[in-house]
Formats: C-alpha cells, structure tokens, sequence
C-alpha cells in the first residue's frame, strides 16, 4: 500500500525476480503504467516487466540497455526524455489519430449524405482515383507533418513539470475528444454536400467538382488552424498537396469539368462552402480556449 501512493519505488539490494515482482504488483494494484530505469543486467528482468523499459550504459555492461524500450548514456536524460521526447510523442499522436478519424470520416459523411439526398441510390460520388488521391497526395502530407508540431519549447517544458502531470489525466485523447471531432466531421461533411446541391447547376460532375474542392480546402484548413508552431516541413507540406490537387485537374479529365473550374462561378460556391463548414468550429475552438484555456495556453501567457 505504501508504494502505490509513491510515485516513485527504489528498488535496492534486491533479486532480479523481486525486482521484476515489484513491477507488476504496481501495475495491478495501483492501476499505473510503469516505467522501469535499471543499468545492470539484473534489472533485465524488472526492465521487461514495466510498460516502459529505460535501460542505462554504465560500467556493468550494455544489458539493461538492450533490453529495454529505450537506451539512454546518462541518468540525468531521463528528464529530457519524459518531460520532452515522452510529451511531444504523446500530444503528436493525439492530434494525428483526431485527423486520421476527422479525415476518414467526413468523406464518408459526404456520400452517406449523397446517398440520402438521391433516394439512397448506392452510387458513389466519389471514385477511382479521386479516393486513392484523397487517401495520399492530396491530404496526407499536411495530415503527417502534425508530427512535426510542438505547443511549448523545451525550455517551458522543463521549466514547468506540470505540462507533463496534464497528460496524465488523458485528456488529449479521450471519449470527448473522439466525440468532437466526430461531430465537426460530420456538421462538416453535411455542410459540404448540401449547400453543394444547393448551388450546383444541372450537371453531376459540377457536384463532384464543388464538393471535392472545398473538402480538399476544408481539410487542409483544419490542419493550418490546428498547427501551434509552423516548421518549414508543414508549409511546405501544404503547398505541395495544393500543386498535386491542381495538378489533378489536367491528370484526371474524366473527373473533372475544366471549363468550370477556372469560372468565377465555381469559385465562390466553394469559398462560401468552405467558410461556411470551417468557420463555426473555429469560433468555436477560439471561444472554448478563451473561457477555458489548457495549461500550455496559460504557460505561453
């Protein structure tokens, strides 16, 4: 009971298997991930018992090292390697698998809505290529380069330990979490498909072209607002997925109406559609961090 209220355990003068026992009684009785540090190869088998294996080079050898998750030369990297490369690991991954499910399911909404428009008619408003440059060249690279971001510098990082004590209540990817962006994918992709089939004209490929641009636009939009520090890799990023969709235009004549799409007319229909499906779960982001600000937000101030 007493080392389950520590949040830390000095294991000293012990066997391996007492060592490795300690581990996993923490993990069932405190509910806890833990994360075993050990320099010598009779923390081998503590090391391979804890969620998380660090593993030091010291003067008893490599063991430890190489058996653990992570190898490290100095005890004192322990701190730069939670604090920092542990944080960034954690929200970057949050954010990533949000735009993974928001860019997955917001086309998905679009056809749903398609299909519920046109009497359920199981045809698909979108096919062949256009869902293979969807899935890849057209939003992958700005989706990714998220891994890239950074809310807080280092310097912050260390200087306030409780950015990282945030992370441990899991709020960055939770039910709620899931549940917002499933709702902005779909109030999105709702957006897109009607007021598509409200401004087009007579021809279904104009639906196709109207609908599949402002996605495109709305998607890389949500990459741009949800981005704290820009690096040279996202902006780029988002340029080379506009050039690769323009591009498309001239590569996949079949999918696209040209003439159209160089018209004024076209481009106001996808501008108001895109301000329209992007705007409102801006504000509301803008006015959520405003009344409730997370903890990294205060520490910028």
């Amino acid at each position: 009971e007493v080392a389950c209220n520590c949040p830390s355990v000095v294991c000293c003068r012990c066997a391996p298997t007492q060592k490795a026992l300690i581990v996993r009684l923490l993990k069932l009785y405190a509910k806890k991930r833990c994360a075993a540090i050990g320099d010598g190869g009779n923390d081998v088998a503590m090391i391979q018992a804890a969620d998380v294996g660090i593993g030091l080079e010291g003067l008893e050898g490599r063991q430890a090292s190489l058996a653990a998750d992570f190898s490290l030369v100095k005890f004192m990297h322990v701190r730069r390697l939670m604090l920092w490369h542990g944080r960034n690991a954690y929200t970057r991954t949050a954010r990533l698998s949000q735009f993974v499910i928001h860019r997955g399911l917001i086309i998905s909404i679009i056809q749903a809505v398609f299909s519920a428009l046109f009497y359920f008619a199981t045809i698909a408003i979108y096919s062949g290529w256009l869902v293979v440059g969807y899935s890849t060249v057209f939003t992958m690279l700005p989706v990714f380069s998220l891994v890239l971001d950074e809310d807080v510098d280092a310097k912050t990082a260390f200087m306030y330990p409780e950015l990282y004590k945030e992370l441990q209540k899991g709020r960055r990817l939770c039910t709620r979490t899931f549940l917002t962006w499933v709702f902005k994918s779909i109030y999105q992709g709702g957006v897109i498909m009607m007021l598509a089939i409200l401004m087009f004209d007579d021809s279904f490929l104009h639906i196709i072209s109207i609908t599949f641009t402002a996605l495109i636009l709305t998607e890389l939009l949500m990459v741009a607002f949800e981005v704290q520090r820009w690096h040279w890799i996202m902006g780029a990023a988002q340029i080379l997925s506009v050039i690769f969709y323009v591009s498309s235009f001239y590569l996949l004549p079949t999918y696209f109406d040209v003439a159209f799409i160089f018209t004024a007319e076209f481009w106001w229909r996808v501008i108001i559609i895109t301000l329209i499906s992007c705007l409102p779960v801006t504000i509301g982001k803008y006015v959520q961090r405003q009344l409730s600000p997370p903890v990294y937000v205060k520490v910028g101030r």
